[in-house]
């Protein structure tokens, strides 16, 4: 209804400026447009804003509605119009934000598959989802989501499943090898066995916690309303003082005049919009207006791992010898094998060669043998690249291995133990400064990080950064939880980039989505940073902050002169007429002082070291 009612108060408003300007046989007829929309746009608004104050709720929009039927009253028809049209539109943004879960759902459905290709034999055949039967055996193609949790049967590849789990890498995927549903296969075309229904797979299960969020979303007060929370009961008191002590009603309608209440309707909505504007020269996209007014006032900053402090990809961290051998030479030889492979740790090795400038050199018989890893011979040296799980048929002892968890690929030359390469998500190399700024420069009490992926990871990356609070390996499930507790205890900020982090970015005070990998994800959040950089993050800190003081000051100063143009009212020195003209007036200073959210300033971060990676 907000929307159609404020497209019917822009047309009669346009066809009322055009009757009386621009066609002088229509002057006659120039009010008529108006009276639509004040019965057919202003009635229904009026009718919801009448229950408002039977209930003793006393907001900006309860003002307006006095405004508009003391516009009737005052025969100011035009002035009414304006304010149906900026009531209905303030409305219409605050019910497209509310419906921003029901198209999370809607698009994590479309993305859900809805055929699978069931095995028979030599063959398969096409088949809806919900018809795979606990046993099946299913054909993934390469680069098809996976339909359901399964087991692999047959085929070596590797399955993004960083959406859903957290896990920042491709993950290599042979006989014996689990799968979720939602994860995108590579490609190599694999066969699955089906573990679980469709319905209660990991992907349905996230598409149910979303559902569930829906009933958990903050609501948020509007800065306006928390001003007119005030506002509106001192004006009706002013204009119903003055009409007592004087005995005119002319008072009464003359101090509502001045106190219509545009310095909130109008200069904060324009402080908005301006700062959406900046916010997208500087690519961060604004998907919630109210994530505006409500960030500068977060005060846990909750952060997902992957993606978000991390680069999201393998980085080859260290290389232990246990040999007496130069380790530029070992990774030359195991470089020049692992070009050849698509092991999703190989480009981790081919990278870290070439940051050291260590040439390619020529490589033969490179094969891989399905449990004992890849194999080639380079200067006449059989290189083996392989795992700690394969290293017993070879007959090597593993104690010699450094402990704990994590990637890893065990060296093999000539059949002796050589290296251990170990591999982590390298910290973004920003990280570090950004968290440590958020207290003493945005006032966050607390900051924390919540993540699906392994607790040894999670507390490398959070000791490098400086981040005591953690919680890893948790589901969506789960971060919703723990999002929904810390958003009871003070207001927070979600910064995540994965499917998995859909649900939780809902239920925060403001969901930021980091990054443009995932459209879920964005129509989850208030807001999209679409450059991978935390510095942007940074510079979206800084906007709210700077839009919510220049909102304030146009609203306060708005509303300190209406005060005083109310109080001349209500004395009688100032006229219906002559009120509209002060509050126009006014309207005008507080308008152009919110302009000044469009303008950037020299400078939108304070981060004491910006990322050149």
């Amino acid at each position: 209804m907000e929307e159609a009612i404020a497209i019917l108060a822009v047309v009669c408003i346009a066809l009322h400026l055009i009757f009386r300007f621009l066609i002088p046989d229509m002057q006659h007829y120039a009010l008529w447009p108006l009276y639509v929309a004040l019965v057919f746009g202003g009635g229904p608004l009026i009718y919801e804003l009448f229950k408002k104050l039977l209930s003793f709720q006393f907001e900006s929009d309860l003002l307006a509605g006095i405004s508009i039927v003391s516009s009737i009253f005052l025969k100011e028809y035009l002035a009414g119009a304006f304010v149906v049209l900026m009531l209905s539109g303030g409305q219409a943004i605050e019910s497209y934000a509310v419906r921003t879960a029901s198209r999370v759902l809607q698009a994590l459905a479309k993305r859900a598959p809805t055929i699978a290709h069931r095995r028979r034999n030599d063959d398969f055949e096409e088949i809806s989802v919900d018809q795979i039967a606990i046993g099946d055996s299913l054909q993934i193609f390469p680069h098809e989501i996976c339909p359901v949790d399964g087991e692999v049967t047959d085929g070596n590849g590797v399955m993004d499943e960083s959406y859903l789990t957290g896990e920042p890498f491709l993950i290599a995927k042979a006989p014996g090898s689990s799968v979720l549903s939602g994860a995108i296969n590579g490609d190599a075309s694999l066969t699955i066995k089906a573990t679980k229904l469709a319905s209660d797979s990991r992907y349905a299960k996230i598409i149910e916690v979303m559902r569930e969020t829906e009933q958990k979303r903050p609501q948020m007060r509007r800065l306006a309303d928390q001003l007119g929370a005030w506002y509106t009961p001192l004006a009706i008191l002013i204009a119903l003082l003055a009409w007592i002590f004087s005995g005119d009603a002319v008072r009464f309608l003359a101090v509502l005049v001045i106190a219509t209440p545009c310095p909130l309707l109008l200069a904060i909505p324009v402080a908005i919009i301006g700062s959406i504007s900046l916010c997208a020269s500087r690519g961060i996209l604004i998907k919630n207006p109210i994530v505006l007014e409500q960030l500068d006032q977060c005060r846990t900053m909750i952060l997902d791992k992957t993606g978000t402090l991390t680069y999201g990809k393998p980085t080859l961290t260290e290389q232990q010898m246990f040999e007496e051998s130069d380790p530029k030479e070992i990774l030359k030889m195991v470089a020049s094998v692992e070009r050849y492979s698509k092991h999703p740790l190989a480009g981790a090795i081919t990278d870290k060669a070439a940051e050291e400038g260590v040439p390619f050199v020529e490589t033969k018989e490179i094969h891989e043998v399905k449990g004992e890893g890849l194999q080639g011979v380079v200067d006449g040296h059989e290189i083996r690249i392989t795992s700690r799980k394969a290293l017993k048929q070879f007959g090597i002892d593993t104690a010699r291995l450094p402990q704990g968890a994590g990637l890893e690929c065990i060296i093999l030359i000539d059949g002796k133990l050589a290296a251990c390469y170990r591999f982590r998500d390298a910290p973004r190399s920003d990280s570090s400064s950004f968290i440590k700024h958020l207290g003493p420069k945005h006032a966050f009490k607390k900051v924390m990080i919540v993540s699906g992926d392994r607790e040894e990871e999670v507390k490398y990356l959070a000791n490098y950064v400086g981040i005591s609070e953690i919680y890893a390996g948790k589901s969506p499930e789960e971060k919703v939880a723990i999002v929904t507790r810390e958003t009871k205890q003070d207001k927070t900020a979600y910064l995540g980039d994965g499917i998995n982090d859909a649900p939780a970015l809902v239920v925060a005070t403001v969901g930021i989505a980091f990054g443009n990998n995932s459209d879920i994800t964005a129509e989850a959040a208030g807001a999209v940073i679409m450059e991978n950089t935390l510095e942007r993050v940074d510079e979206f800190l800084h906007i709210s902050r700077r839009m919510r003081k220049i909102a304030l000051q146009s609203a306060l100063g708005g509303m300190l002169l209406s005060i005083i143009g109310m109080v001349v009212a209500a004395l009688g020195f100032l006229p219906p007429v002559a009120g509209a003209i002060s509050q126009e007036i006014i309207d005008i200073l507080a308008i152009m002082n919110s302009l000044r959210t469009i303008w950037r300033p020299v400078t939108l971060t304070d981060m004491p070291f910006k990322e050149r990676k």
